[in-house]
């Protein structure tokens, strides 16, 4: 049982163990303290010079018929009473400033061995389920915290990115190359080829204005692919002028000389 702190609540409040509620309060007040709250004394009212301490405080098990303790959490002032009604531990807290309650019967022999009660390691029974139960029905209602779930360090930083199973979301838009400089100072050459999942489209082309430089290439003509017109050289327009038609697809280049008609 890894519970830090409770073996040494255990120890401190063990002189005063004479009855199996005695343990289970001693486990409702670790629980307590374990998120933060502080006992300031017993009985309903403030003693003189109270102090806020994580111990069970004198004459805290006088009454084995109904525990009394106060807390204090920040601001806030909590009341506990733990009432005895023959095997059943009825529990109920209030925060005093807010007048928020929340109540929980436990059966005390389902968590406490009363032939081991001054024995840490034999006397706690079910104790997840008891932390369980503290946690959902008291804590959680009235400080709004959650128990914190342990998992392997791997596990917490694993992301959807680590999945190399995993099928990247197709860009339902098609790459479209710009003329303007990349804001990362390089262009994805043969982004189709090397993602074909991503949703690009277009092929291999080389960008002989661009060549690793970080500068605007120039557009030689619009609708046609970058350097498919060498600096400098005659080119004829495809179609009438005019006509508003769009260049060659990318990926459909005519081969080299194809309007040689000697080849």
């Amino acid at each position: 049982m890894e519970y830090p702190g409770l073996e040494l609540q255990f120890a401190l409040a063990s002189p005063e163990f004479s009855q199996p509620q005695d343990v289970l309060v001693c486990f409702i007040h670790w629980k307590l303290i374990s998120h933060g709250l502080h006992c300031l004394g017993t009985g309903e009212q403030a003693g003189v010079k109270e102090r806020e301490s994580e111990l069970l405080p004198d004459g805290w098990a006088s009454n084995k018929e109904l525990y009394t303790l106060r807390y204090r959490k920040g601001q806030s002032l909590f009341l506990l009473k733990a009432l005895t009604v023959d095997d059943t531990l009825i529990v109920n807290i209030l925060e005093v400033n807010e007048e928020k309650s929340a109540d929980l019967m436990l059966n005390t022999a389902d968590f406490i061995d009363s032939s081991n009660l001054k024995n840490f390691h034999s006397v706690y029974k079910n104790t997840a389920e008891l932390k369980q139960q503290l946690q959902t029905q008291l804590i959680s209602p009235l400080l709004g915290t959650k128990e914190a779930t342990w998992k392997p360090k791997k596990e917490q930083e694993r992301t959807a990115e680590d999945d190399t199973l995993r099928v990247p979301t197709r860009n339902p838009r098609p790459y479209q190359p710009s003329w303007e400089e990349d804001p990362s100072g390089r262009f994805p050459y043969g982004a189709a080829d090397l993602d074909p999942l991503g949703g690009h489209s277009g092929g291999m082309i080389f960008d002989p204005f661009h060549a690793g430089r970080t500068r605007p290439r120039p557009n030689p003509l619009p609708g046609l692919p970058p350097g498919a017109v060498p600096p400098g050289a005659r080119f004829d327009p495809f179609g009438p002028p005019g006509t508003g038609r769009s260049g060659p697809d990318p990926d459909h280049l005519p081969p080299p000389g194809y309007d040689d008609m000697f080849m």
